[in-house]
């Protein structure tokens, strides 16, 4: 009966699995330069548009943080065409929503609302790409909305504190190090001309990514973008310029106390290759390594530190690739109980010590890949996240084959493959170590 049933559970959950349908994918590029992908998606007659802009935080000039995001907050306050305070309030009417998102790489727009409206959208954003209205009124009013952001996010969260002055530590000169949200000292000077001068230098179509997902065809994209995109000068770019990250030469450490804190915890963080500046398959086999670390309670980490010696309440590791120039790994825990910080340390030290001396496992690489392709096969389902997939990828320097080949890319890494990412990352004098803590009790030694 046992055996049974375990067959008629498998039959059940082959019958239920997604089907591995690829999503029908094609491009093309405007001849100011915009460039467009259409991804279709003929399930409903809907549609996402996304604007993608190649800035971010990492672009922004000294001294003037946060200016990329505080502009993203501007650019909803009108055109000479859209009355001041109604670009959001149309699209609602037309029942859409919309929103948008800076990071450090990019900054993006987007709409999800009938295929019957998407020229609507189109001609909207097309008209903010240049002709945004920024009134002086709008400047400190906005500044506030983004400083109280920063107070809800980071400055009243000891979690929030603390991941940002982990990130300062982490990157010695890059702009990574720095928040996107910008540092409160100088979001409170920020005014009209640092917005313009950001927006005229960047927001053009020659700097910009077209995505549209839905249930269109690659023809009539194409047709509305030329229409509405496809009028737009484009202008000249500025020479992209990062500070470059020196060689990490020496083991970081950093202790934050704080009265809210109520569950201390302990990070532990490398800088790493991105997709985009890895050699072979070192993104993929770090991508790999985390979810054999950290995939769930029975993964590696969590059970060596929450089952098998109930040093954690929780535990894990992540691996942050999705960047134009560098990524990140980490790991985490909270101790528990008793389990001092240092306590916890060690054991995460042990673990390190060992997953670089005996590398990881045929079955445990074999569960990470099944994993990582069911994750990918889910993503599917959804026409946003397909439409933000593809947009985050192509704006940090990626291309359609690198993503499309994903995951020939992925099944290719072997364990060996995966030691040789561990042991070139994971090296103790490239590391960063936090310690997130409540205050000292009174009479406590140290």
């Amino acid at each position: 009966m046992k055996r049974l049933a375990s067959t008629l559970l498998a039959a059940f959950a082959a019958m239920t699995a997604p089907a591995l349908a690829e999503p029908v994918v094609s491009d093309f590029t405007l001849e100011n330069g915009m460039r467009a992908v259409v991804i279709e998606d003929h399930r409903a007659p809907v549609v996402t548009h996304m604007v993608w802009y190649r800035v971010g935080s990492a672009d922004e000039p000294p001294g003037k943080t946060g200016i990329a995001h505080y502009l993203e907050h501007l650019m909803f306050k009108g055109t000479d065409k859209i009355a001041h305070g109604q670009f959001s309030k149309i699209i609602a009417a037309n029942g859409g929503q919309d929103n948008a998102f800076t990071s450090r790489d990019y900054t993006a727009y987007f709409q999800r609302i009938a295929k019957d409206r998407l020229s609507l959208v189109m001609s909207m954003e097309a008209d903010r790409m240049r002709n945004v209205n920024i009134r002086q009124e709008d400047i400190v009013a906005e500044r506030d909305v983004v400083i109280e952001e920063r107070n809800s996010r980071t400055d009243n969260s000891p979690g929030g504190r603390f991941r940002e002055q982990y990130m300062a530590a982490l990157y010695l000169n890059h702009a990574y190090g720095i928040p996107v949200i910008g540092w409160r000292e100088e979001i409170e000077s920020l005014d009209r001309d640092d917005a313009l001068e950001m927006y005229e230098r960047f927001y053009a179509p020659n700097n910009a990514i077209l995505i549209v997902a839905g249930d269109v065809s690659p023809d009539e994209v194409k047709a509305l973008a030329e229409e509405h995109y496809g009028v737009i000068e484009p202008v000249d770019l500025p020479e992209s310029v990062r500070a470059t990250e020196p060689p990490h030469l020496a083991a970081r450490r950093l202790e934050m106390r704080d009265p809210r804190v109520s569950q201390e915890r302990i990070w532990r963080g490398y800088i790493a290759p991105s997709y985009v500046t890895d050699e072979g398959n070192m993104a993929e086999s770090l991508s790999l390594l985390s979810d054999i670390l950290s995939g769930g309670t029975t993964r590696r980490l969590p059970k060596m530190l929450t089952l098998d010696t109930d040093l954690a309440l929780y535990a894990g590791a992540y691996y942050s690739g999705m960047a134009r120039d560098m990524g990140e790994f980490a790991f985490y825990a909270a101790p528990k109980g008793d389990t001092t910080l240092p306590e916890l340390e060690g054991a995460l030290d042990w673990m390190i010590a060992d997953l670089l001396e005996n590398g990881v496992t045929e079955e445990e690489l074999a569960r990470a890949k099944k994993s990582a392709i069911a994750a990918e096969i889910y993503a599917q389902d959804s026409q946003s996240s397909m439409a933000r997939q593809y947009g985050a990828a192509l704006t940090i320097g990626l291309e359609l084959d690198e993503i499309e080949n994903w995951r020939e890319t992925l099944e290719a890494v072997t364990v060996e493959d995966v030691l040789a990412a561990a042991r070139a990352v994971l090296l103790p004098e490239r590391s960063v170590t936090g310690y997130l803590m409540k205050p000292k009790s009174e009479g406590a030694d140290g």
